[in-house]
């Protein structure tokens, strides 16, 4: 019987070079068209292959997060020009760094916040209360050989600074959670630089720090320190994430088109109270778990199907699992050739998708299995008997 094809292959393919970044993240998926009393993998036809999209819907959904966590501060950073200080190289920072005295002074383990979009209102607040950023580590270019950051120097670029972070940010930040920290989980690596005019005032003292991107690269607001939280990268059951040019973007009202909706948290930790699951393993419990979930929160096992909707899920890696992150989001979107198709309105209800309401498969007859044809082909015949 044949099974049905991948239609999120081409958009794996394209992003490849994002995923890169991200291997191991991978999520799982249920095909929309299986039937509420057919069993997962077993040969049906109507079950995306496993060895073919396993991580197709997850690595786009992520995807976007790696092409758009480059971090908002290297396409600048902080150009206020009041209360300005330079330094000599090696000495520490007192105050007047270019975003104000809070930039200056900012410290490992220090928690900062900011309105404006040009982050020149900086402040540091204690890290139980919302805050954008959490300082890891001070990195002083000043003490770096060479002409690059000397006081004469040219202030870097976006590309540099980018480089930079992952050069320089990224063991730092290792360095400052060690084994807690989930690459893959929630937070990001980033970067605050001193922006124009601090950098021609002779500061050359970089704060790399952790931050909660969404996909479009706004930042969403922490509460507590890191190491004390679930870095899973969970949203709670009901929430909708936009669309941008097939790709998810932030989180919007389920009225507006977007890529897909979350309908449950699955927490893997008292399934799994030893060391890190297979993706075999995380699959066999996610999947059911999942799709009792679905069902559940859209109100019938055979709304799923009906809405030509498709059921996919988070799974973990071992460096996931070792930092302790544990639970997955249960999320159906609808693939499009590349990426995802826009959706309109919550699941639960009445949906469009393209801006028309999806027209439901043909009903399965009692006892019978029938595939669904690949686009553009005949109708299968119906089994004997």
């Amino acid at each position: 019987m044949p099974r049905k094809r991948n239609p999120l292959a081409q958009a794996r393919a394209n992003i490849a070079r994002l995923a890169s970044s991200i291997q191991g993240s991978g999520h799982g998926s249920a095909d929309a068209d299986r039937t509420p009393d057919e069993p997962s993998g077993g040969g049906s036809g109507l079950h995306f292959s496993a060895s073919t999209t396993r991580r197709a819907l997850g690595v786009i959904a992520v995807g976007a997060v790696a092409a758009a966590v480059v971090t908002i501060f290297l396409t600048g950073g902080f150009s206020n020009e009041s209360n300005l200080q330079t330094r000599p190289p090696g000495h520490p920072v007192t105050s007047g760094a270019a975003a104000g005295e809070a930039f200056g002074t900012a410290r490992q383990g220090d928690c900062l916040t900011w309105s404006k979009s040009d982050a020149s209102d900086l402040d540091k607040v204690d890290c139980g209360s919302e805050h954008l950023f959490e300082v890891a580590a001070e990195i002083d270019l000043s003490q770096y050989p060479g002409a690059e950051f000397g006081p004469d120097s040219k202030f870097p670029g976006v590309l540099r600074f980018a480089e930079l972070k992952d050069q320089l940010c990224v063991p730092a930040v290792q360095q400052y959670l060690g084994a807690q920290f989930d690459p893959n989980g929630k937070f990001s690596v980033g970067l605050i630089n001193p922006g124009d005019a601090g950098w021609a005032s002779n500061e050359r003292t970089l704060r790399c720090g952790l931050q909660y991107s969404g996909n479009s690269g706004s930042l969403r607001p922490i509460i507590g320190p890191v190491a004390e939280q679930d870095q899973s990268d969970v949203l709670d059951p009901g929430v909708c994430v936009g669309i941008n040019q097939n790709l998810p973007a932030d989180p919007v009202d389920c009225a507006q088109p977007h890529a897909f909706e979350t309908v449950a948290v699955i927490d893997l930790a008292t399934q799994f109270p030893a060391g890190p699951p297979s993706v075999e393993e995380q699959d066999r419990f996610i999947e059911p778990a999942c799709t009792k979930a679905s069902s559940d929160y859209l109100g019938s096992p055979d709304a799923l199907r009906n809405k030509t909707l498709t059921l996919f899920w988070g799974q973990f890696d071992a460096t996931s699992w070792l930092a302790g992150s544990r639970k997955v989001n249960c999320s159906v979107g609808k693939g499009a050739d590349v990426g995802f198709a826009p959706v309109q309105n919550s699941a639960k209800g009445d949906i469009l998708i393209d801006g028309q309401p999806p027209v439901p498969p043909p009903a399965v007859p009692d006892g019978r299995s029938v595939p669904t044809p690949l686009p553009g082909a005949a109708p299968a015949p119906l089994p004997p008997g």
